[in-house]
């Protein structure tokens, strides 16, 4: 049955998708690079779980606690954590103590363990709270904005807020529209001409680096589990 997924889009500017997925028969999934930080929340053999998870650079083979029901938030691009480095989080993640059913541990609070409705009220208080920040900077850049300060500044923010630089970011989140393009049908030339490839060999490499699977496989489904939305319901 692998593993089946749900993720909306969220209208909050804090918030990028809200998630939620639930392992059966499924030991173990090709992870995806990602550029955004991320609150998981799990529940397995009655016992519930909370973590952050941080940006991937590169593609590889994650575990999957079988059996486990998941819900995510997975913030916008420069959103941060006050208490943690997102650079300390790059390919990695920490799991976050003394976690109930009901409630988790973050930045020296309790806070209570949402639903998929309830994500964006959570990162507000969050937010009210200065647990959550972000730089707008960031933003405003990959939105096409001239920035009013230097290139060098740029940089600087942008590794400060993502643990990523501008580059990467880039590189990583055109690769992923591949995949979703792909995986919906579009041939890999005209993938290509939209995202602005050199040609298909680049595409492939950006794909194996990244995705973790050939143009064939995601437009025919084949592959086994991924974490990415390319079959998976997305709704607004």
């Amino acid at each position: 049955m692998g593993l089946r997924f749900e993720t909306r889009r969220s209208d909050s500017p804090w918030v990028d998708t809200v998630w939620t997925c639930t392992s059966a028969e499924v030991t173990a999934m090709t992870s995806v690079a990602g550029v955004r930080l991320g609150l998981v929340f799990w529940e397995q053999d009655g016992r519930a779980y909370a973590g952050v998870t941080g940006p991937e650079t590169r593609t590889g083979t994650a575990p999957v606690p079988e059996g486990a029901h998941f819900m995510g938030i997975e913030f916008a691009v420069g959103t941060s954590l006050r208490t943690v480095p997102t650079a300390a989080l790059v390919d990695g993640g920490v799991e976050l103590p003394d976690t109930t059913r009901r409630t988790f541990r973050l930045d020296g609070g309790r806070w209570e363990t949402p639903g998929p409705d309830d994500a964006e009220a959570l990162v507000e208080r969050l937010v009210r709270a200065g647990a959550v920040v972000r730089d707008p900077l960031v933003a405003e850049v990959l939105r096409g904005r001239p920035p009013a300060v230097s290139g060098r500044t740029v940089e600087r923010r942008f590794r400060a807020a993502t643990g990523l630089t501008r580059g990467a970011v880039r590189q990583i989140e055109r690769a992923r529209t591949a995949a979703e393009l792909l995986a919906a049908g579009d041939r890999a030339a005209d993938v290509v001409a939209k995202l602005d490839y050199f040609d298909e060999p680049h595409l492939a490499r950006a794909l194996r680096a990244y995705v973790g699977r050939t143009a064939r496989q995601l437009r025919e489904g084949t592959g086994g589990a991924i974490a990415l939305d390319v079959d998976q319901r997305l709704t607004s």
